[in-house]
Formats: structure tokens, C-alpha cells, sequence
């Protein structure tokens, strides 16, 4: 097909369990090439998979390092270094919920403390910032197993140490000992909930395993580590209630701060310079839905869309709550790479027939 003068901003993020960042990429690129038109492909993250492989071409290097995994089990995992001071973790591989069988998945025992771990071990390396990728971790302990690490202890009303995991927090009565780790913590989360009530942390126990009984639990065990710490305001702040509350964590236990990861990466990536001159952005998830329009990379990247008065498409197999006026290929179960370069194509075909594109 002759290509035309239309110029085609995509979007790439892994599509959770099936396609890597750079397999979207590569897919994009195909799809739309072969509509006619010209690419222009950028990978990003909104802090949950694939943040380390999005960031790949910016890191000076990577290291390894071993610690607690999410059942107590050691994991090794990596670190990406920006430059020689600040260094990028991913917590889902620490404490992802990847790293365990469905059938073993368990909020009520399950701990972040390889997060802390690990901070502890690139401040060694002479990191002075460590940012934090927040999504898919398998655990709702409110960041205490993190801060385990570092020192603090959770006991109960009797002194005794509280069991790792989020089971024995309702039984939380106070901290003793502890220190923030020697660097500036950020937390890059991929959605907003506060970590207590209804839009709390709680939302995301049954699909790291958590039946109704454990659920309300970890609800009663967030309830009581907001009292304890006596910083409600740091319970109710957006963002503090991703990956299990470990945004929290990060808060009150690391004294550090939260971004949007979506909106991080995107100004990082020089999005808004991006947009300026593309007929058509295209962007999507292996799942569509309405926590995607609540801080992660999709919603984000189709309200600037939408900002910019620059028209926008979705792939994601699986898609529900889509804005108005976007152009959307959904269906047909889980998708390899083919299948998301042919249902690329078709879109940016559907927009250039409809004078989308201009």
C-alpha cells in the first residue's frame, strides 16, 4: 500500500500475560506501516509491567540482587539504573503476584518486605533516589512487610510480632523501632485509590487471591494501620492504596512521596511534543476497562488525546467503558503478536476511510 502522508502516534505497554513491551511495539509499527501510513512508536509504562523494558534504552545499567520474595522464599530480581544515583525497581518482581501459582495466592500471608530489601541494597550501591514501580504485586499489607526491613516491628496488643502478610494487621496496636531508608523514595503508581474504605486497597484482594472472609479482613488490618500511624491523611491520599497499600507505605513508613506513573513516563517521554503534527494516536491493554480511565497509561494517553483535539484508537482484546468518539478492535480472546499488527492496521485503515486522519 502507498503510504501516506499521515502521521501515526502509537503508544506501546505490555499486555498483562501475553505480549511483552517491545512485542506491542513491534506490532504497532507493523500494523500501521502496513495501513500506509507512517509510525512513530514510543514505549511506555504506567508503573506496572514492563517498566524496567520501557525504560531500557534510557538506563546507564542493571543489576541483580536476591531477597525476600512474596511467601518468604528468596527472588532475584533486577534494578535499572538511570544514571549513577538513581536506580528503578519494579515491585511486582518482588512481590508479584507472577512469581506465585493461582492456587497459592494469599494476601493474608503474603509480604512486601524484599521491596524494603531491596531499596536497602541499591542505597548501598550509592543510590540516592530509587523510584518504585507500584502494580501486580500479590500482597495487602499497607507496606508494613516493606518497612520490616528497615527495621520497623508490627506488634500486637500483647507485644508479640505480628505474622507477615496483611492477615495480622487487624490485630495491629503499635510500631516499635524502625527508620526511613537514606534515599528520596518515589512511588510510581498505576491507579488512585486512597488505601481505607470502599475505594481503598481492599478493592484489589480478590484478584490476589483473597476470598470475602480474607477480604474484609485486610479491610479491617488497613482500617487499623491508618489508626496506628495516626496519618488518616496519608491513608485517604490518592495513589496510596496501589499494590496492596505498599503506596502507603512508601508515605508514611519510607517518607517519600507518589506520582501517577502514566503521567511520569508520559512527560519524561515528551508526550505533548509528540502529539503535535499526529493525525491519529493509538494506544491499548490487554484489558479495557473502568480503573483504566483512574490513572493508568490508557486513560491517560487517550485524555491527552482528547486535550489535544488529536483523534485516538485502542487495541485490547477485551474492552469496556471506552470514551465516546474513540475508535476501538476488541475481541477474539487473548491476541499474539500477528493478531495485534492486523487489528493495528485495521483501525488506522478504519480511521484513514473515515477522514479521521485527515
Amino acid at each position: 500500500m502507498a503510504r501516506s502522508n499521515s502521521r501515526i502516534l502509537a503508544v506501546a505497554q505490555g499486555f498483562k500475560g501475553t505480549l511483552r513491551v517491545g512485542e506491542v511495539a513491534a506490532g504497532m509499527e507493523r500494523g500501521i506501516g502496513a495501513a500506509g501510513a507512517e509510525p512513530v512508536v514510543i514505549s511506555a509504562s504506567d508503573g506496572g509491567d514492563g517498566l524496567l523494558e520501557a525504560l531500557a534504552k534510557d538506563l546507564s545499567k542493571t543489576t541483580s540482587h536476591n531477597v525476600t520474595g512474596p511467601l518468604g522464599a528468596p527472588v532475584d530480581v533486577p534494578a535499572g539504573w538511570l544514571d549513577e544515583h538513581r536506580a528503578v525497581i519494579e515491585s511486582r518482581l518482588v512481590c508479584g503476584l507472577s512469581l506465585i501459582p493461582a492456587a497459592k495466592r494469599d494476601p493474608l500471608r503474603t509480604t512486601s518486605r524484599g521491596v524494603g530489601e531491596l531499596v536497602t541494597q541499591l542505597a548501598r550501591a550509592g543510590a540516592r533516589t530509587v523510584l518504585v514501580g507500584l502494580g501486580g504485586s500479590a500482597t495487602v499489607d499497607g507496606g508494613t512487610g516493606m518497612a520490616r526491613a528497615w527495621g520497623f516491628v508490627p506488634l500486637d496488643p500483647s507485644g508479640r510480632e505480628l505474622a507477615e502478610g496483611g492477615g495480622g494487621l487487624a490485630d495491629l496496636a503499635r510500631f516499635e523501632g524502625g527508620q526511613a531508608p537514606p534515599v528520596r523514595l518515589i512511588g510510581l503508581a498505576d491507579v488512585r485509590n486512597p488505601l481505607t474504605g470502599d475505594r481503598g486497597a481492599r478493592v484489589y484482594s480478590a484478584q490476589k487471591g483473597a476470598g470475602k472472609d480474607a477480604a474484609e479482613r485486610l479491610a479491617r488490618g488497613l482500617d487499623r494501620l491508618a489508626t496506628v500511624s495516626g496519618r488518616s491523611d496519608l491513608a485517604d491520599a490518592p495513589m496510596a492504596g496501589a499494590a496492596g497499600g505498599l503506596g502507603f507505605g512508601i508515605l508514611f513508613f519510607g517518607e517519600g512521596t507518589l506520582v501517577g506513573g502514566a503521567s511520569w513516563f508520559l512527560e519524561r517521554l515528551g508526550f505533548s511534543e509528540h502529539l503535535q503534527g499526529a493525525r491519529l494516536v493509538v494506544t491499548g491493554e490487554g484489558a479495557f476497562d473502568a480503573t483504566s480511565l483512574d490513572g493508568k497509561l490508557t486513560g491517560e494517553v487517550l485524555a491527552a488525546a482528547r486535550r489535544a483535539g488529536v483523534p485516538a484508537a485502542l487495541l485490547a482484546p477485551r474492552a469496556d467503558h471506552v470514551p465516546a468518539g474513540v475508535l476501538v478492535e476488541s475481541g477474539g480472546g487473548q491476541w499474539d503478536a500477528g493478531e495485534l499488527a492486523r487489528r493495528a492496521q485495521a483501525v488506522v485503515e478504519r480511521a484513514l476511510r473515515a477522514g479521521a486522519t485527515g
